[in-house]
């Protein structure tokens, strides 16, 4: 495969991912997903790739999916194709896209996420299906589109924080920064942006000491282990939930707003109202009038 929005290359026995639309802040398309699926079954099947790094060009890691991204006709060839017309339409296309995702759960090989900047919505289902996640402390991690659109469509959140902090996060949509994701165990660690190549590349140089094979056997057994605790049957509810939640008024809403004035004004809508959308891990939560938390 030709890969026109991501960056494939394999050097030191690690193969390295760049998400590659920066002027879109990376933002996930069906095309992104395809071009990453490949990319990371080819890095699996590659016998001189022991590990995996997915990062972000630019200013951000992810900010989330495509939402200005146009469907094309289901009418193709004489025939009619789903669409998001029905709920059974939507879980289907969904789910389509969750079998992209999961790759980064189902392949042999551990994967990084090497986030930095913003981590949004689908960003945060690719970073948290990763095997690892190291993050720059000033990183800003969280799910907006829970505030009137939907639910995660991948939810390994629970199995990273506990049920509380995922449902403070997801009840309002708020975001946290790195240095915050890494004390609640949503990332492995946080550090510094300027270390945060050097730390993920360190990383990826001890487990190119250890046989590929060692690494799939020692992955694997933890994820089995998360299986038994029903996480891959809760990506299959997370999806239907997520089309469960595109019905809700508040989704119609946003849509209609998106159609008539335009995507950055249905999130301004949405957001605005949240102040400066953070959630605040160490200490109360003080704001002033506009919503901002207050230090001190």
């Amino acid at each position: 495969m030709d890969y026109e929005l991501i960056i494939y290359e394999v050097r030191d026995g690690a193969a390295h991912i760049t998400l590659n639309r920066p002027e879109k802040l990376n933002a996930l398309s069906q095309q992104v997903l395809e071009e990453l699926n490949h990319a990371l079954w080819e890095a699996d099947d590659d016998t001189a790739v022991h590990a995996v790094a997915i990062k972000g060009a630019g200013r951000a890691f992810c900010a989330g999916y495509d939402l200005a991204a146009v469907r094309g006709s289901n009418e193709r060839d004489g025939k009619v194709y789903r669409s998001n017309r029905t709920f059974d339409d939507d879980l289907w296309q969904l789910e389509k896209a969750q079998r992209l995702r999961m790759v980064l759960f189902d392949m042999h090989k551990p994967t990084i996420a090497q986030v930095h900047g913003y981590c949004l919505a689908g960003g945060t289902d690719i970073a948290t299906l990763c095997d690892m996640v190291i993050v720059a402390d000033d990183a800003r991690i969280g799910f907006p589109p829970a505030r009137d659109l939907g639910v995660l469509p991948n939810q390994m959140w629970l199995y990273h924080i506990g049920p509380q902090w995922a449902k403070r996060l997801l009840l309002t949509g708020d975001t946290i920064t790195g240095a915050e994701a890494a004390q609640l165990g949503l990332a492995l660690k946080a550090v510094p942006l300027a270390d945060l190549e050097g730390e993920v590349n360190q990383l990826l140089d001890r487990m190119a000491k250890i046989d590929a094979d060692l690494l799939t056997a020692n992955k694997r057994i933890v994820n089995i282990g998360l299986e038994l605790m029903g996480a891959r049957t809760l990506q299959r509810l997370a999806a239907e939930m997520d089309a469960r939640g595109h019905l809700a008024a508040s989704a119609a809403e946003f849509r209609r707003t998106a159609k008539e004035q335009g995507l950055r004004a249905a999130l301004t809508e949405r957001d605005a109202k949240f102040g400066d959308g953070r959630a605040r891990v160490n200490g109360p939560e003080k704001r002033d009038a506009n919503g901002r938390l207050i230090d001190g």
